[in-house]
């Protein structure tokens, strides 16, 4: 019976197409994850080099989930990488989560000194992993949404001499191709926030409430907000599905209390040491729907940074309407949003979810695929495993392979390989 429920399991992880890597994980042994009902893989075959790890004993019994508790290590290279299969020109949602957990004894995010590392997507800078005074136990998770350059996604933890990288999970899951549609092979766009309203029991809601696995988190919200929700489904209009945000979560919202004078609401993403709003370019959108049960009259200016986005707006009656401009990236030095009430409103401005992204620019080219295949051969045929022969050998520059003369001439064309 059990061998029978892993086989369903698995056959429909395949279906979705859903790829799960608890990094580090020792036994080389799958497992079904109790949260999600996702079927997690050890990493073997996607990833060269590293140290497997787990988090120190006495924090084993703290993890919020399974793929806490190990770790791969990379003490060795500038740069290593893992290689996801993907389809070329697809969307996908990508995960990487760190949990340190005092691993290796030295109680480097609290020592006082700098923990940092850099996190790529392929060839290109996604962001920073900043670890220091982070607590032992915490995750840390960082979510883009990119479109797949080839048939395989690469993920690289680079050395930034800050800190050993080390990554504890790493999710790959498909979009439709009409979702996020500012999304393309030039831009990718890096979580910031993605939260939902409303008197919510889960501090997190994922798959399967939602089919992508994005995860949303919920909003504790003390007075003067008020919580709104309904039983009625909210469902999105015929076409509009760039979003698909699932309906339990736009059954709830939060608005304001009528009796409170400012009529407003402000919405600003958690801090931390790995937001820096100051030099990031924001994406918002906004998930609106109407779940008053009456017939409201409820209008609203949305505002970024004191900059007009949307006046006069009201949202539609248990039917989504998510707002944005249109991929438009804004300056938004404290990354905060306001919902302000108009004069002929009689109700307060309502928010069901949001979301807000950074830009990812994905400027840098990949090497001649026909090179990188070479070079592949060679790996294989000579049973090479250099330190720093991991990732794509000519791209970033700073990170090409040693030994390798590369060919950057042609500015607008793929790097090639001269010589060997």
């Amino acid at each position: 019976m059990l061998e029978h429920m892993k086989l369903i399991h698995i056959l429909h992880c395949i279906y979705i197409g859903f790829i799960s890597i608890d990094c580090g994980l020792r036994n080389s042994s799958s497992y079904n994850d109790s949260a999600t009902g996702l079927w997690f893989d050890p990493d073997d075959g996607y990833v060269e080099g590293g140290m497997r790890k787990q988090i120190s004993q006495k924090f084993m019994a703290d993890p919020f989930n399974e793929q806490q508790k190990t770790l791969m290590s990379f003490p060795d290279g500038s740069r290593n990488c893992y290689t996801l299969p993907s389809t070329i020109g697809k969307k996908y949602l990508l995960r990487a989560t760190f949990t340190y957990g005092n691993y290796d004894g030295l109680n480097k995010t609290l020592d006082g000194s700098l923990f940092l590392f850099g996190l790529h997507i392929g060839v290109n800078s996604w962001e920073a992993v900043n670890l220091t005074n982070w607590d032992h136990t915490s995750i840390l998770w960082k979510e883009l949404l990119t479109v797949a350059p080839s048939n395989s996604l690469s993920v690289c933890l680079v050395n930034l001499g800050s800190g050993i990288p080390f990554i504890s999970s790493l999710e790959l899951r498909p979009l439709e191709d009409t979702m996020y549609p500012f999304v393309n092979t030039s831009v990718s766009i890096s979580l910031l926030a993605r939260t939902r309203f409303g008197n919510v029991a889960d501090s997190i809601t994922r798959y399967p409430t939602d089919n992508y696995d994005r995860i949303w988190e919920s909003d504790s919200t003390s007075y003067p907000g008020v919580i709104l929700s309904t039983t009625n489904k909210v469902e999105s209009l015929p076409g509009n599905n760039f979003f698909n945000i699932p309906s339990v979560i736009m059954q709830n919202a939060l608005t304001v209390d009528m009796n409170f004078s400012r009529s407003r609401i402000i919405i600003t993403p958690p801090e931390g040491p790995n937001i820096d709003t100051k030099n990031m370019q924001l994406l918002p959108i906004f998930h609106f729907a109407e779940i008053n049960g009456s017939n409201p009259n409820r209008r609203f200016d949305i505002y970024s940074a004191g900059e007009l986005l949307f006046s006069d707006f009201s949202p539609s009656r248990f039917q989504v309407d998510s707002m944005h401009q249109n991929g438009r990236f804004l300056r938004n030095p404290n990354a905060s949003f306001l919902l302000n009430k108009t004069v002929s409103s009689t109700l307060k401005p309502l928010i069901n979810a949001f979301e807000s992204y950074s830009l990812v620019r994905m400027d840098n080219l990949t090497t001649d695929s026909e090179d990188v295949n070479y070079m592949k051969e060679v790996k294989n045929h000579y049973n090479l495993t250099r330190v720093n022969w991991n990732g794509d050998p000519c791209s970033p520059r700073e990170y090409s392979w040693e030994g390798l003369t590369c060919d950057y001439s042609k500015s607008n064309q793929n790097p090639r390989i001269v010589s060997v």
